[in-house]
């Protein structure tokens, strides 16, 4: 128990550290010698308690950082770029496109000078909306009310440019309800959220189909045992219906838990899954 304090207090003392210091860009070296470890060894007990590396979770700091300046200060991509540190323009559109899925200039402007075709279309469980931009899939979601779908998808990205188009993207993702589901991931995403969220989503996508999972579960799959709760504030926050399977996922009870689309057609989706796996083998 004392050894468990003692890491503990070390990295404590090293998300501190970065925390405060990350417009100095400390690398791995520094920031250990800081708590008094190797390197390696430091590199090892970071990545274990706080579940990404030092290197990563500086970049998450350096992101948020660089966020706020773009979104409520409206500085420029030079400013934002000094201001947290890095060394130019390039590396703060590195570190956006790595961690965002969009560019600084995307983020700061709510998705200006982003094209987003979308279609409506029909599917076993309902009309649903299909979004995408050039890089993948963007948007997905069942639609009962069209207008509805539509502003919600434009609240997401409020200053895109949309047009109403069938596109090959969309028509590859639309395949997923026809043709053979074990192509999925022939189909590209293009998702925005937080290093939590992208995680949870990435642990959804490898849910079998026909096979259901709980939140626990997925929890302790990304090493967070006890953010079960997080893990469904994540999910319920999917914007991609059924690509990302979040309807895979129920509550340990046994329930069928809430979906963003109701639980009716969560309900019928793990029916038809279930029945086409069946039919497969």
């Amino acid at each position: 128990m004392k050894q468990q304090q003692i890491t503990y207090d070390r990295i404590a003392e090293a998300i501190a550290y970065i925390q405060t210091n990350f417009k100095a860009q400390p690398n791995l070296d520094e920031v250990a010698k800081k708590v008094h470890l190797s390197p390696f060894h430091f590199q090892r007990l970071f990545s274990e308690w706080a579940g990404t590396s030092p290197k990563k979770f500086l970049q998450y700091t350096t992101l948020e950082y660089a966020k706020s300046l773009l979104k409520e200060k409206q500085a420029t991509l030079f400013d934002a770029a000094y201001e947290t540190g890095l060394s130019g323009t390039g590396r703060l559109h590195d570190l956006f496109i790595n961690i965002e899925g969009m560019t600084p200039a995307e983020f700061k402007h709510g998705g200006k000078n982003l094209d987003i075709n979308y279609s409506f279309a029909e599917s076993p469980f309902g009309h649903i909306l299909v979004a995408s931009t050039q890089k993948g899939i963007c948007h997905m979601a069942f639609a009962d009310d069209e207008l509805l779908a539509f502003d919600a998808l434009r609240n997401h990205f409020p200053n895109a440019r949309f047009r109403q188009m069938v596109d090959f993207i969309q028509q590859n993702a639309l395949h997923i309800f026809s043709q053979d589901w074990t192509k999925l991931n022939q189909i590209k995403l293009h998702l925005k959220g937080t290093d939590f969220q992208l995680k949870v989503w990435q642990t959804l996508l490898k849910i079998p189909m026909g096979k259901l999972t709980t939140y626990g579960t997925i929890a302790e799959q990304i090493e967070k045992p006890n953010a079960s709760r997080a893990v469904g504030t994540a999910i319920g926050s999917n914007p991609v219906a059924f690509l990302i399977p979040c309807h895979r996922v129920i509550q340990s009870s046994g329930s069928t838990g809430g979906y963003m689309w109701g639980t009716t057609r969560k309900t019928a989706i793990i029916g038809w899954e279930g029945v086409k796996t069946h039919l497969e083998q």
